[in-house]
């Protein structure tokens, strides 16, 4: 007679492993429990911008601080892309802007077939919205525009979010009134400075790289489009508190001799749900006890404070970093 041994150990093993799924089981918190490494996969952005090199101080930081913890800074699109990545349960940790943020927190956009169980760690500085040209294009504000040839930022990038919204803002159709490309900061940098197009849109931390290089580039004189007049139509069509003024100070890039008033947002740094409280914990610890060392990477990480880091998320903090803010004082 055939044994049935191994077909209810079988049974038994699926139980065990319903139960420890139900009860929030992650099998990579158990395998660094017990002496196995736990790797991490930190969505950021495109080398051009902040949070790529943000992203890679990070993952450093956490391989020192967290014992059998290693983390890896991938190359993505960005807010959407990080976002759809944490959905996915491809990524650990992403840095995402707020506005990106609430529409996959609420499913919409991009996030209509499914909300992202998101929440936050930290909030961590303003993003500055910037509405690059050149001398001699012409482009003055947000409605000269129209008509022309416009890098609106990467396919499923916070940049994206921004600019369509700001186009609206200002009376524009993204797809009738301009002739859109759907370029990263880099490639949009180096198409205006070879006439492909006349301007782009960049959400991003100051100074942002490409910028600079943009600004550093013999016989081109950059130029920032202000772009915060379209501030109140933008704040009475999203969730309040979302977006507020920044002004770019001149002299952050070559060749920007006033202060030019942006539409700022928030970055966050968010991680799936399901996240152990205990890494949670040390994520958020790990973040204010390296700050300094994050800094000398990119001087964004300054900007972090114990004060604005709870606020102004559209997503839950985790318990393990509430927990944190808690030991601070810093939660309210």
């Amino acid at each position: 007679m055939k044994s049935r041994l191994p077909a209810i150990v079988f049974a038994l093993l699926v139980l065990v492993a319903i139960g420890l799924a139900a009860a929030g089981f992650n099998p990579r918190e158990y395998a660094r429990r017990h002496g196995g490494t736990l790797r991490l996969s930190i969505a950021t952005g495109n080398t051009g911008g902040v949070y790529y090199p943000y992203g890679g101080g990070l993952a450093r930081v956490i391989g020192w601080s967290i014992p059998s913890v290693e983390a890896t800074a991938e190359v993505t699109n960005a807010s959407v892309d990080n976002l759809k990545l944490i959905q996915l349960g491809k990524a650990d940790i992403a840095f995402a802007l707020t506005d990106t943020l609430d529409d996959a927190a609420r499913g919409r956009g991009p996030f209509a077939k499914a909300p992202v169980r998101a929440r936050a760690l930290a909030v961590l500085y303003p993003n500055y919205t910037h509405v690059a040209t050149i001398e001699g294009t012409r482009i003055e504000r947000l409605a000269d525009l129209r008509g022309r040839v416009v890098s609106t930022g990467s396919p499923g990038s916070g940049t994206e979010v921004i600019a369509f919204r700001l186009l609206r803002a200002a009376g524009l159709d993204p797809d009738r009134d301009i002739r859109k490309q759907s370029l990263s900061v880099n490639a949009s940098v180096d198409a205006l400075k070879d006439g492909k197009i006349d301007a782009f849109f960049w959400s991003g931390g100051l100074p942002t790289a490409s910028l600079l290089d943009l600004a550093s580039t013999i016989n081109v004189t950059a130029k920032l489009i202000p772009n915060d007049d379209a501030l109140p139509a933008l704040q009475s069509m999203y969730t309040p508190g979302l977006y507020f003024r920044l002004v770019i100070p001149r002299g952050t890039y070559p060749g920007v001799t006033s202060d030019i008033g942006v539409v700022g947002v928030a970055n966050a740094l968010v991680v799936d749900d399901t996240m152990s409280d205990d890494l949670a914990y040390e994520l958020t610890k790990v973040l204010f006890e390296k700050q300094r060392d994050l800094a000398a990477i990119h001087p964004e990480a300054r900007k972090l404070s114990l004060d604005r880091a709870t606020r102004g998320s559209p997503v839950p903090f985790h318990p393990g970093a509430v927990r944190y803010y808690r030991e601070r004082g810093a939660w309210r």
